[in-house]
């Protein structure tokens, strides 16, 4: 009989074979995947549970909040703010920090969240999900600051998402590579289905919102004329394009089989670095990316060497097989000189 492995166990043995992980961020990461299995049986009940549609209010971004975001977001704070293992929530829902409350004991870690990313999807019942990060609280100073958050990707303890399609999955990285676990409905846990994720490092497979192209900076534009032309191009090989409009979909399908994800600057509002939010999207997948041996880039950067300096900061993101991404950022380099 083939022995499963719930996350559970998994963490435990990451923390008392391995000594990877402390005991408060293994039972942080517990209360963190029973928040979005709670997420993942209301996204299931669909208009049945009364959480579809819009809540007739905006985001700190001015972004229509749809119910679940809402509900997503409740979840998460009022599933992590009594454990006694967090100081402060960051979301991409609300403008500030939450600190945890005084009556109940503050912990040592900070966790951003995007509660439900892909909220377009929602309504048409496609794939959506949820991205957090772990980082460590400064201990050099009493009490929490939003300047506590500002720290880079390469900082963090834990990163992962959890995916709310045919099947609800976690993934999951606390620095010793990516694995998966599938929720077992009938038992109420995440069992692993994968360890030591990989990701090839060629592909022929891109993701962009086409729709923009006429936006695009020219290396962008090159990259995507160029697998656009197939075996007759230069690049010599026929290429797929694929579109969830759900960053959680696009990423998990490129950590299951490779891809290059793009989500670039473009012109339409050129005093922002991208549209993507570095520390609740960019940072914790691009380390997830890492993990599995791929490559992360805003074009120009390792995306987890950024320093952040706002909690809603944008950025370029381009992720995913190794010698593609380095292909599109080479291209940003090489236009930087000749602009020279």
């Amino acid at each position: 009989m083939t022995r499963r492995v719930s996350l559970t166990r998994y963490l435990v043995e990451q923390q008392r074979v391995d000594g990877r992980i402390p005991p408060q961020l293994r039972l942080l990461l517990e209360v963190v995947a029973r928040a979005c299995k709670r997420i993942s049986f209301a996204v299931n009940k669909g208009e049945l549970g009364d959480v579809m549609g819009t809540a007739g209010s905006e985001n700190v971004q001015g972004e229509v909040q749809k119910k679940l975001d809402i509900i997503a977001n409740e979840t998460l704070i009022e599933a992590n703010e009594w454990g006694g293992h967090l100081a402060a929530m960051a979301s991409e829902e609300m403008e500030g920090i939450y600190v945890v409350p005084n009556r109940y004991p503050q912990g040592e870690y900070l966790l951003m969240f995007d509660p439900l990313d892909g909220s377009s999807n929602i309504d048409i019942n496609m794939s959506i999900g949820t991205i957090f990060s772990v980082l460590k609280k400064p201990d050099n100073h009493p009490g929490v600051h939003d300047n506590d958050f500002m720290q880079p990707g390469t900082q963090q303890v834990a990163a992962g998402y959890c995916i709310y399609g045919p099947q609800t999955t976690l993934v999951l990285t606390v620095g010793d590579g990516v694995a998966m676990f599938t929720l077992d409905r009938e038992q109420g846990s995440f069992i692993l289905i994968e360890e030591n994720v990989k990701i090839p490092e060629d592909t022929k497979e891109f993701a962009i919102n086409m729709s923009n192209m006429r936006h695009w900076d020219a290396p962008v534009t090159r990259y995507v004329d160029e697998c656009l032309a197939g075996e007759e191009g230069p690049r010599g090989k026929n290429f797929n394009m694929r579109w969830v409009a759900a960053m959680v979909a696009d990423v998990h399908r490129i950590l299951c089989r490779g891809g290059i994800f793009m989500y670039p600057w473009d012109k339409r509002e050129p005093h922002k670095p991208g549209k993507l939010r570095l520390m609740y999207e960019a940072n914790p997948m691009s380390w997830l990316i890492e993990q599995a041996g791929g490559m992360a880039t805003n074009g120009r950067q390792r995306i987890l060497e950024i320093q952040p300096t706002e909690l809603h900061q944008r950025v370029s993101v381009i992720l995913g097989s190794k010698n593609e991404v380095e292909r599109v950022t080479q291209y940003h380099l090489e236009a930087d000189q000749k602009a020279l």
